[in-house]
């Protein structure tokens, strides 16, 4: 797989006929290891290893219901009382990161009402910190460490 803009991590895979599985310790299952899979597997890694977020605290592929429809979004990460605090958007390396990209993790978050967005697709990664009373957002330079969210 493309190297990616993250330290490396280890990983268990497996193959069957035509086929590679990376094994999400989160999921404690086997994936099939897309591009986008990749991104979102070493960005778990980075969120728990690098930036100290607790693996119990996140949720992989979760729906949330937006205008009657059920959108899945990659990560969410909750705080330490269960309130939605992160969500993160995945993306694989071939997709530049572009308005698109925020305004899909814009509509999850209509409903979530985070404290933070993130996009990647593992070469770019974009953080935004929320603020609903003056109804603006702030881009970090980069990802806080999770006790400073």
């Amino acid at each position: 797989m493309q190297k990616l803009n993250l330290p490396e991590y280890e990983f268990i895979y497996k193959t069957d006929d035509s086929s590679t599985f990376i094994y999400d310790e989160l999921r404690r299952k086997y994936i099939s290891l897309t591009p986008e899979e990749w991104v979102r597997q070493n960005f778990i890694q980075h969120l728990i290893h690098d930036k100290k977020f607790p693996k119990s605290l996140i949720a992989i592929e979760k729906a949330v219901k937006y205008n009657k429809l059920i959108k899945r979004f990659d990560l969410l990460v909750y705080d330490k009382s269960g309130k939605p605090l992160v969500i993160v958007e995945c993306k694989a390396p071939s997709v530049e990161i572009s308005q698109n990209t925020f305004d899909q993790i814009a509509r999850y978050n209509m409903t979530l009402k985070v404290k933070y967005l993130i996009v990647t697709n593992g070469i770019n990664h974009y953080c935004c910190k929320m603020d609903y009373k003056k109804n603006d957002y702030s881009f970090l330079k980069e990802i806080p460490n999770y006790k400073f969210l």
